[in-house]
């Protein structure tokens, strides 16, 4: 796992400085500790900081072809290199390391562009073609690597991170008003947007090129849920699903350094771990973390639990209110996007620990809600689509039903009454919001005259809309899972999971992402994920007999980071002197007023714990990324203005 960043000039006479590819190379030095390197020549400069898994002596980068005509720069891992490497050598290709770095640069000579659709893994890179003077720019198909880019008009500068672009003066740092009326619409950013207005994630499955000044993206792989289902009875379903995840786990623990196990305590780390441990000649080790005080759900003694099951090396850690307070201004300055993600906060310190202890890969669960469908409101939506079908012109009773209950104090199934009458596509924005949620519905007493002009037409849920009319004619089930493996999964969960383990120099693999196993999800019809009240169907008989039944059989409780708790006691004067200082930099787009409305309502009452994160977690990039005095590689905090 590494971090790469470059330039490519449009004027073809005017060279990449070399303190600017150093700066833009130093800043990411976290996500490669291990080494340096840089390549220059004429309008070209690519940047890369190694972590050093795979290859160790020889695998350094920028690496070349023979005759150096083409040069690479990658962050990632290609499951399927040793097979491309002898079909390579097949046909005539020298190779001078044994890294899968170096196959991407032969392939890329027998295929070009199209050689990114034979790559297996998670991965991101930057490959110069110095004979036909081209720059491709390639990211993994589901995004579990990132790479931003920006088109100044004279040059294409890019980065694993955005910090790496914010380095060339010749790229100006603008709020993106689009950005955060769509933060405040989904608690994160979907899309291909970023929050500095001009730069853009490369979205994933898909590809750049620049040629002679020209940028154009393509995309090369998209998640099919094919019209024709898997005709195969759901026994030998189950069957190929064990004999996929064994392969997959087996190729995702390749690796010259020690791998271990990321443990939550739920059913797709165990299941992970129950393969790993299969693959290992060797106790894994395996991690995981808790919190400090009463009355907090505690995943550990499942993880335990799963620990001794498979004989694993397992360390736990807690860590407390205070650890959360004084790493928010680092989770700001690492995750570089506003993302209402508390539980990345927990994932920095386990894999912290993980690399205090010598373990440098971590394997975890990550994908398998998305995949094999786990969340609790599919089950629910699915249930409630069902029954307004089934009353049809009825569904006026059900519209009453609900108001009644939400009267006795039924406050989960409020929500639902207002979506009645809306198809799914309409009210389903991804797993984090609905138009009923507390931003959505304040936006109008919340966005200052400024922001709402700066919008103009702008409309904030147009990333799920389009891809709810891309996928219209599939079940319901489908689209969900569709809508949520493009946008909530890798703008969400897996920036998450990047940026947090890179923080600590840690690389992060997640086998329930390798693409066939999405793609031999999509093939299975719904019920096989989920039937009445049953999630992830397949995945769980899959995995019976060999977890423990009180991991499978438990209710799924996601990551219960008590930061509701934290933010309304321990961290309450913090907060109120953040949120509603005179000076801070929310005051630029919202009134604060209601933001003080929200803030003493949660304060007093609870409600709306995920909105003050949200706040806060702007206001902190605000300060960091926006501020006049901010100094441009450190993650403290200055005064906005100062």
């Amino acid at each position: 796992m590494c971090g790469i960043c470059g330039k490519l000039n449009f004027d073809a006479q005017l060279p990449v400085l070399p303190d600017l590819l150093s700066e833009m190379t130093q800043v990411i030095a976290h996500r490669g500790p291990d080494g340096t390197g840089m390549y220059r020549k004429g309008p070209v400069g690519l940047g890369h900081r190694r972590l050093s898994i795979i290859d160790l002596s020889t695998g350094d980068q920028p690496m070349c072809n023979e005759d150096e005509s083409v040069w690479v720069v990658y962050n990632g891992e290609v499951y399927n290199f040793h097979e491309l490497r002898s079909e390579l050598q097949a046909r005539g290709h020298r190779f001078k390391s044994t890294s899968d770095t170096e196959v991407i640069v032969h392939l890329y000579e027998e295929y070009g562009p199209a050689s990114v659709a034979r790559l297996r893994g998670m991965f991101a890179f930057a490959l110069w073609d110095e004979r036909t003077q081209q720059l491709l720019l390639a990211r993994d198909r589901v995004g579990i690597k990132p790479l931003y880019y920006t088109n100044t008009g004279r040059s294409l500068v890019f980065g694993s991170e955005l910090k790496s672009i914010l380095c060339d003066p010749d790229v100006e740092r603008r709020v993106n008003a689009r950005a955060v009326d769509r933060f405040l619409t989904y608690y994160y950013l979907p899309g291909d947007e970023t929050p500095f207005k001009g730069i853009y994630k490369l979205e994933p499955g898909h590809y750049l090129t620049v040629s002679g000044g020209q940028v154009k993206t393509a995309q090369y792989w998209d998640l099919q849920f094919t019209a024709e289902r898997n005709q195969t009875n759901f026994g030998d379903a189950v069957d190929g699903l064990q004999d996929l995840l064994r392969r997959t786990v087996k190729d995702h623990m390749i690796s010259d350094v020690p791998v271990g196990v990321l443990l939550s305590g739920g059913v797709d780390s165990t299941g992970v771990l129950r393969y790993a441990a299969e693959e290992s000649s060797e106790p894994l080790h395996t991690f995981t973390i808790g919190f400090a005080g009463e009355g907090f759900a505690d995943e550990r003694p499942y993880a335990r639990l799963a620990a001794d099951r498979y004989g694993t090396r397992h360390q736990d850690i807690s860590f407390t209110a205070d650890d959360f307070l004084h790493f928010l201004p680092q989770y700001v300055w690492h995750m570089e996007e506003p993302v209402c993600e508390p539980p990345a906060v927990a994932l920095y310190f386990v894999s912290r620990l993980a690399r205090q202890t010598g373990v440098k890969v971590l394997l975890s669960g990550e994908g398998g809600d998305e995949a094999f469908g786990g969340y609790q409101n599919y089950r629910n939506l699915l249930l409630f689509e069902r029954i307004k079908a089934a009353l049809g012109p009825a569904r006026p009773l059900l519209r009453s039903s609900i108001e009644a209950a939400g009267q006795l104090g039924w406050n989960r199934v409020k929500p639902y009454g207002k979506l009645v009458d809306s198809p799914l596509g309409k009210y389903y924005l991804s797993r984090t919001a609905t138009p009923e949620t507390i931003f959505n519905r304040l936006k109008t007493t919340l966005y200052r005259a400024e922001l709402e002009s700066a919008l103009g037409a702008h409309e904030s849920t147009d990333a799920t809309r389009r891809l709810f009319d891309h996928i219209d004619q599939r079940p319901l089930l489908d689209q969900m899972l569709y809508v949520d493996t493009k946008t909530w999964l890798p703008d969400d969960l897996l920036v998450k999971a990047d940026k947090m383990t890179m923080a600590t120099s840690v690389e992060l693999r997640v086998p329930l992402l390798d693409f066939q196993v999405l793609e031999f999800a999509a093939s299975l019809p719904e019920s096989f994920k989920v039937r009445g009240w049953s999630l992830k169907r397949i995945l769980k008989a899959a995995l019976r007999g060999s977890v423990p039944h009180e991991i499978l059989d438990r209710k799924k409780t996601g990551f219960p980071v008590p930061y509701t708790r934290w933010l309304r006691v321990e961290l309450r004067e913090f907060v109120g002197d953040t949120l509603l200082a005179p000076t801070a930099g929310l005051c630029d787009y919202f009134r604060m007023e209601a933001i003080r409305d929200i803030v003493e309502d949660f304060f007093a009452h609870g409600r709306g714990s995920k909105e003050v994160f949200c706040l806060l977690v702007l206001e902190l990039w605000l300060q960091r990324f926006m501020s006049a005095g901010v100094e441009r590689n450190s993650p403290v905090l200055v005064q906005r203005g100062a």
